[in-house]
């Protein structure tokens, strides 16, 4: 049985803020209701040091004065690079890792939650290969081929069927706790499963990481991984516009009471290299082709930053 440990992506105090989800009828969420977007809140600071006091004239030269390096607030610099690509009325939220330097960053209040959509088939999987580690297995015939359709297809009816397998909405919760996902709540009605970017990137960390004792093991990390760099060719965008050699789940959907779209898309990139975890969520946008414009845009802008420390 796995040895239950929770990890936390640490996170500045100080972020701005912003929201959103996707999944879509062809490839994105099941719905079975609506809950209400949320906007960006404000952005993060900068801290820096004190001079130093001077010895007395009499016994000594008058010290000079010292100050400490300022600390770079990658949080704010975040902020600076995506603000300028809101120019439409829709909300986005970004959490990165540069996962070779350790620097991250997050744009999007740490505590703000949206609808994950399609993106939480990453998570539906991760706990069914928890479950099949804590009862010493190899996932069956038929949750690989479910796994497979969910993955690289983006298909629903699988999701549903997997979901039930972890037992449902409580299960993918018991599951996320055990991953370190504080801020992440299950839906039954999957899509509507509400999560934060920074949730999202602990998720990523669990299914890229290489420790060993880690709570996925080597094989079932490998096979989660490996699912997500073959999807379909046109799933093939979102956080991949920011390197090569990406894996990924994107998901988006039309909002029935709105019409506007969610967004959303998570995965791992090689950038200059980099290897660098994103995860982008957005929610508020005119269509499906502005919400994916405004996505890869944000996650060029995000490892940059990363990239930069």
């Amino acid at each position: 049985m796995s040895r239950h440990r929770v990890r936390r992506s640490a996170v500045s105090a100080s972020v701005a803020a912003v929201a959103v989800l996707a999944g879509s009828a062809a490839g994105g969420a099941y719905l079975t209701g609506r809950s209400p977007d949320h906007a960006p809140a404000a952005a993060a600071s900068v801290s820096s040091g004190s001079p130093a006091a001077t010895a007395p004239a009499a016994t000594a030269p008058a010290a000079a004065a010292t100050g400490e390096e300022p600390v770079v607030d990658r949080d704010t610099e975040l902020a600076a690079a995506v603000e300028p690509l809101l120019t439409g009325s829709g909300a986005v939220s970004v959490a990165v890792l540069d996962t070779g330097t350790g620097t991250r960053a997050v744009y999007g209040g740490a505590d703000a939650s949206y609808d994950t959509a399609s993106i939480v088939k990453v998570d539906i999987l991760a706990a069914l290969l928890l479950r099949a580690q804590d009862e010493g297995r190899e996932l069956t015939v038929g949750e690989r081929a479910h796994a497979v359709a969910m993955i690289e297809r983006s298909d629903n009816d699988s999701a549903t069927a997997l979901l039930a397998a972890v037992g449902g909405a409580a299960g993918l919760d018991a599951a996320n706790a055990r991953l370190g996902l504080t801020g992440t709540t299950a839906a039954q009605a999957w899509g509507l499963t509400r999560t934060t970017a920074a949730d999202q990137l602990t998720l990523l960390e669990a299914v890229f990481g290489t420790e060993a004792d880690a709570e996925l093991g080597a094989a079932s990390r490998t096979y989660l991984r490996g699912l997500m760099a073959q999807v379909e060719a046109d799933q093939q965008w979102g956080v991949s516009a920011a390197g090569s050699d990406w894996a990924l789940k994107n998901g988006w959907m039309p909002r029935t009471a709105t019409g506007l779209w969610n967004v959303n898309s998570i995965g791992q990139v090689t950038a200059g290299g980099h290897t660098v975890l994103v995860a982008v969520l957005s929610g508020g946008q005119a269509s499906k082709e502005t919400g994916i414009a405004l996505v890869e845009s944000v996650a060029r802008a995000a490892v940059g930053v990363v990239r930069a420390g």
